[in-house]
C-alpha cells in the first residue's frame, strides 16, 4: 500500500481515540500515528503532546490530505461519519469508523456502496469479535455444541451517564447521533449477527431517558437531553441451520448504579453458553445448574489502556489492520464491513420506528 517503512495512522477526534485507538495501534509492530484532528485543536494539542504525535490539526481533512497517512480512524460523533468516510475513501485512504455507522440506513448505504466502488480496507470498530472467548464461542455454536438456538439475552449495565452534574455534550444530542442504542445497542446488534450467523427480522423497542436536562459548560444553562440513556428491545431472528424461531432480548442502560454488567447469553436445546465483559466463556448443560467456565486466553492488552474486553479486543483489532495494510490486502477475516454496518444499521432505523409506533417492526432494506 504504500513505499514507507510504516503504515501512517490519521486519527480524527480526541476523545475516545486518546484511550483506544491511539494506545492500540501505538502498540502495532511497523505503524506509527502520524497526525491527529479535533474540532476544539486544544484537545487535539493535549493528546499530541502525550503520544509524541508530530502533526495536529483543527481541520479534519488536512489529516485525509496527508501523503503519509494511510489509514483514516474515524473517533467522531456519528453526524460527522458519512462525510469524513466519504472523503477518506475518495482520498485513497483506508478507514476505520466508529459505530455507530452512521445516523441511518440511507448514510450507511452510501458508505458501503463508496467503498465497494473503491475496493478499499473499510472496517467498522466493532472489536469485542476478535475476543478469544468470543471467538470460541461462536465455534461451540456453530458446531451445535448447545444444541439448536431458541432464545439470546444480552445486558449491559453502567452509571456512566447516571452522575447529574455531568455536563451535556453530543450524547446528550439526537441531532449528532448520541444515546445508548446507537452507541451500545449496535454493539448488541453485532454480536447476534455474527455469532448466530443471520439476520434479525423483527425488532420492539421502547426508549427512555431517565436524565432529563444537563447543564451546558459554555453557557452553563440547562438543556434538554434529546437522546435515550435507556433501550429495551426484543428481536425475532431469520431462520438457518442453526435456529428455528429464535428470540432475544437486549436490555441497555447507562444510569443504573450497581456493579456494571456487560453480559451475553446463548440459550439452546442442550444447554447455554454465556459471554462475560472481559470476554470470558461459561457453559451450563441442562440439568447442571450452574455454569461451568471455558478455559480461553483473554488475549493481549496494549501498553495504557484500561483493562477489559473492549480494550483487548481493539488490542488484536488493531494488529489485524495493520497486518492487512502492510500486504494490501482490504479483508481482515472476521472483522465487522461497511456491509455489516449497514445491516446492523436497518436494525437501529426499525428500533427508532418501533419506539415512536409502539409496534414490532420488520427489518427492511436489506440488499440480497
Amino acid at each position: 500500500m504504500t513505499k514507507k517503512d510504516y503504515i501512517g495512522i490519521g486519527i480524527i477526534g480526541a476523545g475516545f481515540a486518546r484511550t483506544t485507538q491511539i494506545p492500540g495501534f501505538r502498540a502495532c509492530e511497523g505503524a506509527r500515528v502520524v497526525a491527529i484532528a479535533s474540532g476544539h485543536r486544544e484537545n487535539a494539542e493535549r493528546v499530541a503532546r502525550e503520544f509524541d504525535i508530530e502533526h495536529v490539526a483543527d481541520d479534519w481533512r488536512e489529516v485525509i490530505a496527508r501523503e503519509d497517512v494511510d489509514l483514516v480512524s474515524i473517533v467522531t460523533p456519528p453526524v460527522t461519519h458519512m462525510e469524513m468516510t466519504l472523503s477518506a475513501l475518495d482520498a485513497g485512504k483506508a478507514v476505520l469508523c466508529e459505530k455507530p455507522m452512521a445516523m441511518n440506513a440511507e448514510e450507511a448505504d452510501a458508505m458501503r456502496r463508496r467503498a465497494d466502488e473503491k475496493g478499499l480496507l473499510a472496517l467498522i470498530d466493532h472489536e469485542l469479535r476478535f475476543l478469544p472467548g468470543r471467538l470460541k464461542a461462536q465455534e461451540m455454536l456453530r458446531d451445535h455444541e448447545i444444541g439448536n438456538i431458541h432464545h439470546a439475552k444480552l445486558l449491559f449495565r453502567s452509571d456512566s451517564r447516571a452522575v447529574l452534574d455531568r455536563k451535556w455534550d453530543w450524547w446528550s444530542d439526537a441531532a449528532s447521533g448520541g444515546g445508548a442504542l446507537g452507541a451500545i445497542g449496535s454493539h448488541a446488534i453485532d454480536a447476534f449477527h455474527w455469532l448466530l450467523g443471520t439476520e434479525i427480522s423483527q425488532v420492539f423497542c421502547a426508549l427512555a431517558t431517565r436524565v432529563a436536562e444537563r447543564q451546558d459548560e459554555r453557557t452553563n444553562e440547562l438543556r434538554p437531553v434529546t437522546t435515550d440513556d435507556e433501550a429495551n428491545l426484543i428481536l425475532r431472528f431469520e431462520d438457518n441451520d442453526l435456529i428455528q424461531g429464535a428470540t432475544a432480548t437486549v436490555s441497555l442502560s447507562v444510569v443504573e448504579s450497581g456493579r456494571p454488567e456487560h453480559q451475553l447469553e446463548v440459550f439452546g436445546s442442550k444447554g447455554a453458553l454465556r459471554i462475560e465483559d472481559g470476554g470470558e466463556l461459561l457453559i451450563a448443560q441442562t440439568g447442571a445448574e450452574d455454569w461451568t467456565r471455558i478455559e480461553t486466553e483473554l488475549g493481549p492488552l496494549a501498553s495504557g489502556m484500561r483493562d477489559g474486553g473492549w480494550s483487548r479486543g481493539f488490542t488484536i483489532f488493531a494488529r489485524g489492520i495493520v497486518e492487512a495494510l502492510r500486504e494490501g490486502r482490504n479483508t481482515i477475516e472476521g472483522a465487522a464491513t461497511f456491509e455489516d454496518g449497514y445491516r446492523t444499521q436497518l436494525v437501529l432505523d426499525a428500533a427508532r420506528r418501533s419506539q415512536a409506533s409502539g409496534c414490532m417492526e420488520k427489518i427492511v432494506g436489506r440488499r440480497q
